[in-house]
């Protein structure tokens, strides 16, 4: 297994960084257009379409995606679009928790399916607008999710086991604890200090997610940083009820080793639409 996800995680990369780095923004935009598609079916899969239903779900995924490409949404963050989008995200959020899993199948099937459709595509949106403001704030934003989750493992694993693991979410993700949570926020504090100080230190053209909030006073970086460390759990738990529900392991097998989709951008489903919130609010 672990050589399966290494392998994986090697080819990933292989066509991840190159797309990401291009000079064109449009490289990365088109590769993310592929992920959300699929995303979009495993999204039909999980809630009790069939195949041929879920690939036409992909596509109708696809279709909203290019056409609001196609209308230049990309190019122009707006806190019309994503000050409700977040907003939406940590109270739906909340309210989904705690319903817990017997709570989604008593939501309408086609109100869960629209609502799947419409978070992946601001998803896509969020990472088309944030790859054209500028790498440095693209990956501010994708590396807090990822230092969220490794911080998280270890914390989880040091604490969690030495002391009385205080579960965060038992009937949810029972492997999640408070420890881990803490562990995942303090990692995530570090790394927007650290952020901070190498955009000034090497003279960032474009500022990170981070320097834009240290502009606004520190006490709301340390305050945003916490909480978008929060909201990635609350997407990683929100997948894991999903999955509960459908009785699914993962989202799907297509990346073998790491599960579907859904299951590698679970966490940035809230946060990516949260940052280009506050950068919509910031940049003004």
């Amino acid at each position: 297994m672990l050589k399966q996800r290494v392998i994986t995680a090697l080819l990933l990369l292989a066509v991840l960084l190159p797309a990401l780095f291009h000079s064109d923004p449009r490289a990365f935009i088109v590769l993310m257009l592929v992920f959300i598609a699929a995303g979009g079916w495993e999204w039909g899969r999980l809630n009790g379409l069939g195949q041929g239903a879920s690939v036409v779900l992909g596509g109708v995924t696809l279709a909203v995606c290019v056409a609001s490409w196609a209308l230049g949404w990309h190019r122009d963050p707006q806190s019309v679009v994503w000050l409700p989008a977040g907003v939406a995200w940590v109270l739906c959020g909340a309210w989904l928790l705690r319903a817990g899993v017997p709570g989604w199948p008593q939501i309408a099937a086609p109100l869960r399916i629209v609502g799947g459709v419409l978070a992946l595509w601001l998803t896509w949106l969020a990472v088309a607008q944030a790859r054209v403001i500028g790498i440095n704030f693209l990956l501010s934003a994708l590396v807090l999710v990822w230092v969220a989750d490794i911080f998280a493992y270890f914390a989880g694993r040091a604490f969690g086991t030495r002391l009385v693991a205080r579960k965060l979410a038992p009937s949810i993700s029972p492997g999640k604890s408070w420890e881990g949570v803490m562990g995942g926020m303090f990692g995530v504090v570090a790394l927007a200090v650290a952020w901070v100080w190498a955009d000034a230190h090497f003279g960032a053209t474009v500022p990170s997610l981070y320097t834009l909030l240290a502009g606004a006073g520190w006490p709301l970086l340390l305050l945003v940083a916490l909480g978008l460390a929060g909201m990635s759990v609350v997407g990683d738990l929100v997948e894991s009820l999903i999955k509960r529900s459908a009785g699914a392991k993962d989202s799907s097998g297509l990346l073998p080793g790491h599960g579907g989709v859904l299951d590698r951008v679970d966490a940035l489903l809230p946060t990516l639409p949260l940052a280009l919130m506050l950068y919509s609010l910031l940049s003004r």
